[in-house]
């Protein structure tokens, strides 16, 4: 007869000295659920009086069978008996609510224990919970709170900042952070670095760098290939490469990160002798190598190439395409206007096509004015977002459909798909300026716009024509070239032209894809100027240059 069993029968009105050692024994025996059912028939069959050690391990007992309920029941019985000041009984309490996103329970727990807890560990906990679901809000609120706040703290908040595109916080919380007095360690340079990469803000991260010398911060491939993405999607390729040149022993993650900011600068050629070096090196690529290839091939024309490399993967390297590498490889004979074998590759693709695949041959279906594929395409994406609706009324108004164009419209209004607005930014003087279209909210603008017409009237005058094509109503040939005049890269440009002296590098950080007109005229703006301008959008970098730009108009 078991031990619960036989209490049922025999009821014991004493107190039971070996309860806790009953229950250790359920436990080191691999059956926490047995554990707590042993606990409940105590509490109704005897006159058993728990201690902190007990409730101790029936937190154990919970974690390890992932009872929730059981712990909510623990912890209505806690407050009861007033142990709740208990460090061995908060700790496990507090991260079992977490692990079970119970975060209001948790901060129920949590807010009383700041009266007589100052210890980081249990706010960094707390912290861990909210950044684990994306509420970088209601960490904040806990983060400010702490009494005391320890590396980790810190490191969790920048690092939170940056994965929820909170790029300008998690600068601001690292400069906090070394003016605290606390040291910054690998993680903390890692994230602050990421967000640097991200906002292409390269003076802070310059300064970030510095501070990592300075500090003597062992730099280790996860840190070096922070430093090789920083300087690259900062416009900066070349300090990329020196870095990476000056390394004895270059990690897989590295080479990859090289390889992707080479195919980010349209450097296809450099990519090419650099997958070369690798395989020489003894280094084997992995499939994140081979995204990287074939997303060099889409951006520089090498269709042969990109054909090469996708069958090597397989019959060399034994590596199963996956969806991604379908992308790149559909997106590289797309832009070549390969469009029919793009559109075979997709159909019969061995995984499922995603919403990327379907979006770059509906992309490639504007430049070559498909409009029947781009009908067949918007239909194949089951989350339309208002970048498919843009593409499939830049198909119809390019050809002057406009009546279709304007149905595009109404329907994206009528499933209340909403227009990502274009953002274009620069960093000048250590701050971030921001240009929406047609923006004015700048306290500079009145002097931003006599600079703007002042440009556009020089482009002109050096041939550049405004492709009112790419306005999507229906509306006067002044209407469009006004429209196309004050887009938000052209503000950005406009903005750095004003505060910068002759010659200097214009940097320019954009969230969607640069325009076909705003193209043209930065090409025609870097000769009339004399000057390097380089162009971050959200697919790659483009440097204009005496006229020219480095993707050889193929974007």
């Amino acid at each position: 007869m078991s031990y619960t069993s036989c209490l049922k029968k025999h009821p014991l009105r004493l107190i039971f000295p070996y309860a806790n050692s009953i229950l250790r024994a359920s436990l080191e025996k691999g059956s926490p659920q047995k554990s707590l059912m042993d606990y409940s028939t105590m509490l109704h069959f005897t006159t058993f009086c728990p201690d902190y050690r007990t409730y101790v391990l029936l937190l154990r007992a919970c974690s390890k069978c992932s009872d929730i309920y059981a712990a909510m029941q623990i912890h209505s019985h806690l407050t009861k008996a007033g142990l709740l000041c208990n460090q061995d009984i908060i700790a496990p309490l507090l991260r079992l609510y977490i692990d079970h996103g119970r975060m209001m329970e948790a901060c129920e727990l949590y807010w009383p224990m700041l009266e007589w807890s100052t210890d980081p560990f249990h706010g960094n906990l707390m912290l861990m919970g909210f950044l684990k679901g994306g509420q970088l809000d209601k960490a904040y609120q806990i983060f400010k709170r702490m009494p005391v706040k320890d590396l980790v703290s810190w490191n969790s908040m920048i690092a939170g900042a940056a994965r929820s595109s909170h790029l300008k916080d998690a600068m601001n919380l690292f400069s906090r952070l070394v003016n605290s007095g606390l040291v910054p360690d690998g993680f903390s340079f890692s994230s602050v670095l990421s967000a640097c990469a991200r906002a292409g803000a390269r003076c802070y991260g310059m300064w970030v760098h510095q501070l990592m010398d300075e500090l003597g911060v062992e730099k280790n491939h996860l840190l070096i290939s922070a430093l090789v993405d920083m300087y690259a999607k900062c416009g900066r390729i070349d300090v990329s490469v020196e870095i990476f040149n000056n390394i004895k022993r270059k990690h897989l993650s590295t080479w990859n990160t090289m390889i992707s900011n080479l195919a980010g600068h349209g450097l296809g050629s450099d990519v090419v002798m650099l997958f070369h070096r690798m395989e020489l090196s003894g280094v084997v690529p992995d499939g994140v190598t081979f995204v990287a290839l074939l997303t060099a091939c889409s951006h520089c024309g090498m269709v042969e190439e990109a054909r090469q490399y996708f069958e090597t993967m397989s019959t060399k390297y034994s590596i199963t395409p996956k969806v991604e590498h379908y992308g790149a490889m559909v997106d590289t004979l797309s832009r070549a206007g390969l469009l029919d074998e793009a559109y075979n590759l997709v159909r019969s693709m061995a995984v499922k096509p995603d919403a990327v695949i379907w979006r770059a041959l509906l992309s490639a279906c504007r430049r070559y004015h498909q409009t029947k594929l781009g009908d067949v395409t918007i239909e194949q994406i089951e989350c339309q977002g208002s970048g498919d609706y843009t593409l499939l009324s830049n198909i119809y108004s390019s050809i002057n459909r406009w009546d279709d164009s304007e149905e595009v419209w109404k329907e994206m209004k009528k499933k209340k798909v909403r227009k990502i607005k274009g953002l274009s930014w620069v960093e000048l003087g250590g701050s971030t300026h921001e240009f929406k279209a047609g923006d004015r909210s700048h306290p500079d603008s009145d002097d931003i716009y006599r600079v703007l017409h002042g440009l556009l009237k020089k482009a002109k005058a050096e041939g550049y024509t405004p492709s009112t094509e790419l306005v999507t109503k229906d509306v006067s040939q002044e209407e469009r070239e006004e429209n196309l005049s004050f887009h938000s890269e052209k503000l950005a440009v406009a903005y750095s032209v004003l505060k910068t002296g002759p010659g200097t590098e214009i940097l320019v950080s954009k969230n969607l894809q640069a325009c076909g007109d705003c193209h043209e005229w930065m090409k025609i703006i870097s000769k009339a100027l004399c000057r390097v301008i380089i162009m971050r959008d959200r697919v790659r970098f483009h440097r204009f240059e005496s006229g020219c730009c480095s993707c050889k108009d193929y974007w």
